[in-house]
């Protein structure tokens, strides 16, 4: 008797909602997901070898999104398919085979291109990194591209196959716990497959938009997740200096430049000896690793000599980094510093610190407002009072940070650089 064909109807497909496989005969499955997903699905039975006893491993044939794929289309797929394995020809593989999928651009190909059209008009390299993590393009040691990341299941797919399933996968196991992070994937991913339509990689909808589409089957994400960085209070930071300088390493003395200069971590990871002048005490932060993409001159106070005077043995060049990685040419990572605050148990960030110095100079000193906020280079005021604004306050400034060193190092501050490394540069390349 021949199996029934045919089950279902276009309305069906649209206003299915109870979760599950619904059949439309012939191995032909509308599939409904607990998010209210739909895709289509063809199942059959193969044997590798077909003497073999046994009606053959079921196996599970994708057909595509319900969004994407009317039911005329899914049933004239699965017609194809069922016709292949009656000749005993595997789809699947047929379909990985073809000379149309070898050919076929994958999502991970239009990425790096993407990256590359677009990181002349992106601030600086850390950005470019995040893109090519999220999206899997991570560069590998020798040129290459190593897969990795949020994005592994999408890379090698073709750009044209990528389906809202494709792209729930992707996103719902982060959503819950890590919305920010998720957000900002789904609007990287949003933004490959624009870029594929708009080479005529791609038609129909893009199933990584959110407004009308993911929004329906995605809870609203928070507005904002990650709260304020954790910072110790500032009459705190003078104790825990002492424990941190008993630790040995680079990752100590580069999060120790970081709270005496009031830095974040990234500008003094990648900070490098050309930026500094010893001679005016002034460390120049170029325009490209600034986040507001403007140069910043950052004073240096005593203790951020002494520290630059220790790694200056170290140096071999110019344009060598002033706190190296363990690899040669390479900078401390953020996570080095992440897992040394978390050696010496202290429930702060190293951006935390930046605003132990903004409290500080708010509440224990009479420096005007706009000089704190310009020592942690923000932006003060509208367009119009930058504009008028030429001066950096570098005067004021150095004052402003020669009484936070001093405050630091008060006889209850930890012991100076006769006492530490500072005068046994023996330093571990990474530290912590």
């Amino acid at each position: 008797m021949a199996l029934a064909v045919n089950r279902l109807n276009a309305r069906q497909v649209a206003t299915i909602t109870k979760p599950g496989r619904h059949g439309d005969g012939g191995g032909l499955y509308l599939v409904v997901d607990a998010s209210g997903a739909r895709r289509w699905l063809f199942l059959f039975r193969w044997k590798a070898d077909p003497s073999q006893p046994g009606k053959g491993k079921l196996r599970e044939m994708g057909l595509g999104s319900a969004r994407d794929v009317s039911l005329a289309s899914a049933r004239e797929a699965a017609a194809k398919a069922r016709e292949m394995v009656r000749a005993g020809v595997d789809p699947i593989e047929a379909k990985r085979r073809s000379p149309a999928a070898a050919l076929a651009p994958t999502f991970g190909a239009i990425a790096e291109a993407h990256i590359a059209a677009m990181a002349p008009a992106w601030r600086n390299s850390k950005h470019i990194d995040q893109w090519r993590m999220t999206l899997s393009v991570e560069r590998g040691d020798h040129g290459g591209y190593l897969a990795s990341g949020y994005c592994t299941a999408l890379r090698d797919k073709a750009v044209s196959d990528v389906t809202t399933e494709d792209v729930l996968a992707v996103l719902a196991p982060i959503w819950a716990e890590k919305n920010e992070t998720a957000s900002r994937v789904r609007g990287r991913i949003e933004a490959v497959l624009d870029a594929a339509k708009a080479k005529g990689l791609r038609t129909g909808e893009n199933p990584a938009r959110w407004k009308g589409h993911l929004a329906l089957t995605l809870p609203k994400r928070q507005k904002l997740q990650r709260g304020h960085h954790a910072a110790l209070p500032y009459s705190e930071v003078s104790a825990f200096l002492k424990r941190l300088r008993l630790v040995r390493g680079m990752s100590s003395f580069a999060l120790e430049f970081a709270i005496f200069t009031a830095a974040r971590s990234g500008e003094v990871r990648g900070a490098r000896w050309s930026e500094i002048d010893a001679d005016q005490k002034l460390w120049t932060i170029p325009a490209a690793r600034m986040k507001a993409g403007r140069a910043h001159r950052v004073p240096l106070g005593p203790r951020a000599i002494e520290i630059l005077e220790t790694l200056g043995q170290l140096k071999r060049g110019p344009d060598d980094l002033v706190f190296p990685g363990q690899k040669r040419g390479s900078s401390l990572s953020d996570m080095s510093l992440t897992a040394l605050l978390r050696r010496l148990e202290v429930d702060a960030t190293a951006h935390g610190f930046r605003s132990s110095f903004r409290d500080w100079a708010g509440d224990h000193t009479t420096f005007p407002r706009e000089v704190a906020e310009a020592a942690l280079a923000h932006a003060v005021g509208d367009a119009t009072e930058a504009a008028y604004r030429r001066s950096d306050a570098l005067a004021k400034r150095r004052k402003l940070m020669e009484a936070w060193d001093t405050y630091l190092s008060a006889p209850s501050a930890a012991p100076r650089s006769d006492q530490t490394a500072a005068s046994q540069p023996e330093v571990a390349p990474d530290g912590a």
